[in-house]
């Protein structure tokens, strides 16, 4: 279910309160003043990570409920404490994990928070739905909505759970021909032959492109690069890498590492194979731990046996910012 978002100009920004409660409420009068609202969610900024299922969830569910809110099972060992030393184990089968967004019929949530005593504050907007006799239904929660709020939630480990790590595989071949150069890697290679294509035909990084264009789901080379097209005639295929990796870099992606094998019987990759791992890096603008060449034959089988033409895999892991 697509969820459709008003544009940022219609936005209002509301003044919290000094409680949690009291910040919620005048967000609430602001959307009743506004005109109101049919359903409304409240949702905590500590969680970032809400998913559109999530949301899903509770929609569907208030078409037959006033209220719902996304709960987890306990599954670990719950105890009470009492001073500092443990008294005895809790029930976990009766204990669940509260997040939000908490979903709920507009009239009787502000109704609600109208008639809360403003001595005490909530944790939740679920207990004053509740304390206003209104029954509070559940779904499924999610564990990517993790709270963040200790320090340590924040150091590397935490920040590392707010990315997401992708892969992209690349494969591509070429033609050996006599009357080429053959570049591998952004290096020109002495050889007696070269590979063809509308580009220089450097198959590597063409394999390369593909892969780091797969870690976004941005689709191939040829999307981009189409050999019907005359202005790529001849170009540099470094040219193809650093534009896929400038879109990962508008993605807010990190490029972590690139793997790629060579599959020829000739020319030996071996002696060529440092300063292509050089050059990669240049290209990618990260370390050379970070590039990992590797060169195959097939045994004198297949197109690559027979020396007809050059294949090249890669593989590109990187990281992105979580889609919230």
């Amino acid at each position: 279910m697509a969820v459709a978002l008003a544009p940022l100009s219609s936005f209002r920004l509301v003044v919290g309160g000094a409680t949690r409660q009291q910040s919620v409420y005048n967000g609430l009068r602001a959307i009743r003043e506004a005109g109101g609202a049919q359903y409304v969610l409240v949702h905590d900024a500590a969680r970032p990570f809400v998913s559109h299922q999530v949301i899903d969830r509770l929609r569907n569910r208030l078409k037959t409920e006033s209220a719902a809110i996304p709960v987890l099972a306990s599954v670990d060992t719950m105890v009470r404490l009492k001073g500092g030393q443990l008294e005895c184990a809790v029930d976990r089968n009766s204990l669940w994990r509260v997040q939000t967004p908490q979903a709920f019929d507009f009239s009787k949530l502000i109704a609600a928070h109208d008639s809360f005593s403003t001595d005490h504050d909530a944790s939740d907007d679920a207990q004053i739905f509740k304390s206003a006799g209104h029954a509070v239904s559940i779904v499924e929660g999610d564990e990517a909505l993790k709270k963040y709020t200790l320090p340590a939630d924040f150091g590397e480990e935490g920040i590392q759970q707010m990315r997401q790590i992708r892969t992209g595989m690349g494969y591509d071949v070429h033609r050996l021909a006599s009357d080429e150069d053959l570049w591998l890697g952004g290096v020109k290679i002495d050889h007696d032959m070269g590979l063809s294509g509308h580009s220089d035909a450097d198959v590597l990084l063409h394999a390369l492109t593909d892969a780091l264009l797969g870690t976004i789901a941005a689709g191939d080379i040829g999307d981009h690069f189409p050999p019907t097209d005359p202005q790529w005639r001849g170009a540099a295929s470094a040219r193809f890498v650093e534009y896929a990796a400038s879109l990962i870099a508008e993605k807010g992606g990190t490029i972590h590492n690139v793997d790629m094998t060579i599959i020829c019987e000739a020319p030996k990759i071996k002696p060529h194979r440092e300063i292509i791992r050089r050059n990669i890096a240049e290209i990618l603008s990260i370390g050379m731990d970070q590039v990992s060449i590797k060169a195959t034959t097939t045994e004198g089988l297949g197109f690559t046996g027979r020396r007809e033409g050059i294949a090249a895999q890669a593989i590109a892991t990187i990281s992105l910012e979580k889609n919230l």
